[in-house]
């Protein structure tokens, strides 16, 4: 039987460097998006998938981050005392249960792949899912939803790819298929930022994984891959060569949060989609247009 994905790691430890100045003084991940965090749509995100524990891999200074997901007892008995239901409501959504949250240090920025690695412990021999909270994605059925649907599937591993126009492959991770035939595929191999018109489809590695354990000892003994950093996709691809890996083609739209682009674009389109300040929000951005 296929083991059910009940956690979750999120490396939240960079350092926002493609969002300086403002990375200085407060983590990257839980700059606005409207009027919530990233990291809040990221952990609504995954409890919808049916995640149940969390594990952050920090670095210094990003307290913040636990506290976030923590009560507020001042905040929430003054809006108690004032009435302010609604807001109240809004505030204690993004509370995490106790015991339902870990978190871990990162002390080197050593890659991604060293990171998931950190979890180890925590993860122990259960599959679980990867998000990159820097990839905010818009779905009807949210991205990892569709993930751990795929999982339920076909087991093994998944990786979650979307479309992007053949003349941009050549900056992302690009996912090889064994033939490709509807959403879900299975891989063949992964290459990182093919040079221009050798990429073996048009699918970019989107920031959604579902990995099992052995994943952890392949990242013991991973040596350093490029930019110098412990990569996860090495590890991946070895993983590939025994174990089955299949890419889902997400149905939504994904915005990066780390790019200052990225992010304007991901506060307007998340303030156009809210049923009650969408209009505002059209009608504010329209006058300065």
């Amino acid at each position: 039987m296929t083991r059910r994905v009940r956690k979750a790691v999120l490396p939240v430890a960079g350092l926002g460097t493609r969002v300086l100045p403002v990375a200085r003084a407060t983590p990257k991940n839980l700059l606005n998006v409207f009027d919530r965090p990233i990291l809040s749509y990221v952990v609504e995100e995954a409890r919808a998938a049916g995640i149940e524990h969390f594990v952050f891999i920090t670095s210094r200074g990003q307290g913040a981050i636990e506290d976030y997901f923590d009560g507020n007892p001042e905040i929430e008995g003054a809006l108690e005392a004032k009435g302010k239901h609604d807001v109240l409501a809004e505030v204690r959504r993004d509370i995490l249960q106790p015991g339902s949250m870990s978190f871990v240090r990162q002390m080197a920025p050593l890659g991604l792949g060293h990171a998931v690695w950190c979890a180890r412990d925590v993860i122990g021999d259960e599959p679980f899912a990867v998000i990159l909270p820097d990839m905010l994605m818009a779905a009807q059925t949210p991205a990892l939803a569709q993930a751990v649907a795929a999982h339920d599937k076909v087991g093994g591993n998944i990786v979650v790819v979307e479309a992007v126009p053949d003349s941009e492959t050549h900056k992302y991770g690009i996912v090889a298929l064994d033939g490709r035939e509807g959403r879900l595929n299975r891989m063949t191999g992964m290459v990182e930022k093919p040079p221009v018109g050798t990429a073996p489809s048009n699918l970019i590695i989107s920031g959604r994984y579902i990995l099992q354990p052995e994943i952890f000892e392949l990242l013991e003994r991973q040596g350093k891959g490029a930019g110098g950093e412990i990569q996860l996709t090495d590890s991946m691809a070895e993983l590939m060569k025994s174990q089955p890996f299949h890419a889902l083609e997400y149905d939504g739209v994904t915005y990066d949060c780390g790019d200052k682009i990225g992010l304007l674009r991901a506060n307007v389109a998340f303030a156009l989609a809210r049923p009650d300040l969408g209009e505002a929000a059209r009608a504010a951005i329209t006058a300065l247009l």
